[in-house]
C-alpha cells in the first residue's frame, strides 16, 4: 500500500509525463531517484524507478544542489535527442533555403549525419512536410515575393531557384493558385467565390478558390471584411451570392457554433515556406488543447524562433481551419488575435468545454 508521499507522487502530473517518456516536458523540470543518486530529464530511456524513491526539482541544479548527479544515459545538462534532431532539421531548412538548386533528401541527410529514412522521418515529424514540399513552398515563397516586387516574370523564376521556365509552369497554378501573370496582376481574371454570414461571433466572410479556401475572416461589420479580400486581391473576380457555396459556409459556421463536429476543408495557403510550416503545425493541435508560441516553435524545429512564430500566427488570414487562436503565451494567459481577443477567448471556451 502506497504511502501518502508516494500517492502524491504517482498523482502528480510531472510522474505521468516521466511514465510517458515525454520529451516535450523536458527541460520544464527534472526528476531524482535516491536509491541511485542520479537526476534525469522527463523522457529519459533509463528503467523506471519506483514512485516512492522519485523526488522532482525544477532543474539540474536544484538537484544537485541536494547531492544528485546527472544521469549519463539522458544527459540532462545537455541537449537531448529531441532537441539535438530539431537543431539538425532546422540546419537542413537553412541548407535548402540557401541553395539555388534544392539539394535531394539523401544528400541533406548526408550533409547532417542522419540516414536517409531517419531524416526524412524527423523533417516531417518536426516541420509538419517533406523537405521537397518545403523546397517547393520556399521557391513559391521567394517567387510571390519577387512577382509582386516588380521583378519580370522570367526574372522570379530564375531568382526562387527554378532551372528552366518549362519546369516551373508545370507547377505553377499549385503554387500560386493562379497563373504567375494573373499572380502579378493582383489576381486579375482569377475566380474568387465568396460569401457573407452572421454567426454567434459576429459577421464571417468565406473566400475560395478553385484550389480550396483562402480567406475566413470574423469581424463586427461585414464591410471591412469584404474591403480586406478586395484588397488582397484587387483585380480578381469576386463572385459572390453563389448558391453552390452555402453548403461550405454552412460548414465553418457551424464550427464555430460546436467545435466538436469538427472541420475539414480543401485549403489554398498561400504563405512563406516558414509560415507554411507554422500552419501545418496549428492544424495538428487537437481542439481543445492549446500550445505556447514557445511550444510551437520546437515543434518545428526552431525553438528560438518564437517572435517569427507567433509573427507567422498573426499573419494566417484562415481563422478556425488553421486553428491560431489554440496558441497563448507561456503561462496560459490568451493574447492577440487577428479577429479580436475575445473571440479568441469564446473559442477556446467552446472547444475546451465541447459545446457551443
Amino acid at each position: 500500500m502506497l504511502m501518502q508521499e508516494d500517492q502524491r507522487t504517482v498523482h502528480d502530473p510531472r510522474w505521468q509525463a516521466v511514465i510517458a517518456r515525454d520529451a516535450k516536458a523536458d527541460g520544464s523540470f527534472v526528476y531524482a531517484v535516491r536509491t541511485t543518486g542520479v537526476y534525469c530529464r522527463p523522457s529519459c530511456p533509463s528503467r523506471r524507478a519506483r514512485p516512492e524513491n522519485v523526488v522532482f526539482f525544477p532543474n539540474g541544479d536544484e538537484a544537485e544542489r541536494k547531492g544528485f548527479r546527472p544521469c549519463l544515459r539522458c544527459n540532462p545538462r545537455g541537449q537531448s535527442s529531441a532537441e539535438a534532431n530539431a537543431v539538425l532539421i532546422a540546419a537542413a531548412c537553412r541548407m535548402i533555403e540557401a541553395a539555388e538548386t534544392p539539394p535531394g533528401t539523401e544528400e541533406l541527410a548526408r550533409r547532417i549525419g542522419l540516414s536517409p529514412f531517419h531524416f526524412h522521418r524527423q523533417f516531417k515529424a518536426l516541420t509538419g512536410t517533406t523537405p521537397a514540399a518545403y523546397a517547393r513552398a520556399h521557391r513559391a515563397g521567394l517567387l510571390r515575393q519577387g512577382l509582386t516586387g516588380g521583378q519580370s516574370i522570367t526574372a522570379a523564376i530564375h531568382e526562387a531557384g527554378f532551372g528552366s521556365s518549362s519546369r516551373f509552369y508545370e507547377d505553377s497554378t499549385g503554387m500560386l493558385g493562379m497563373t504567375p501573370t494573373t499572380y502579378r496582376k493582383g489576381g486579375k481574371d482569377a475566380e474568387i467565390r465568396f460569401a457573407l454570414a452572421q454567426c454567434s461571433l459576429g459577421a464571417l466572410l468565406v473566400a475560395c478558390t478553385d484550389k480550396g479556401v483562402c480567406a475566413i475572416s470574423l469581424g463586427d461589420d461585414p464591410e471591412p471584411l469584404l474591403t480586406e479580400l478586395q484588397a488582397r486581391f484587387p483585380n480578381a473576380l469576386l463572385i459572390g451570392d453563389d448558391p453552390g457555396f452555402e453548403d461550405l459556409v454552412a460548414k465553418v459556421v457551424g464550427f464555430i457554433e460546436a467545435p466538436q463536429i469538427g472541420l475539414d476543408l480543401p485549403l489554398d495557403i498561400r504563405g512563406t515556406a516558414f509560415q507554411q510550416r507554422v500552419w501545418n503545425a496549428l492544424r495538428n493541435i487537437a481542439p481543445g488543447k492549446t500550445v505556447s508560441y514557445a511550444e510551437l516553435a520546437g515543434r518545428i524545429g526552431s525553438p528560438d524562433a518564437v517572435r517569427a512564430v507567433a509573427g507567422a500566427c498573426a499573419a494566417n488570414k484562415i481563422a478556425v481551419a488553421i486553428p491560431c487562436h489554440r496558441v497563448v503565451r507561456t503561462g496560459g494567459s490568451i493574447s492577440g488575435y487577428r479577429w479580436g481577443v475575445e473571440r479568441k477567448r469564446e473559442l477556446l471556451r467552446r472547444e475546451a468545454e465541447g459545446k457551443g
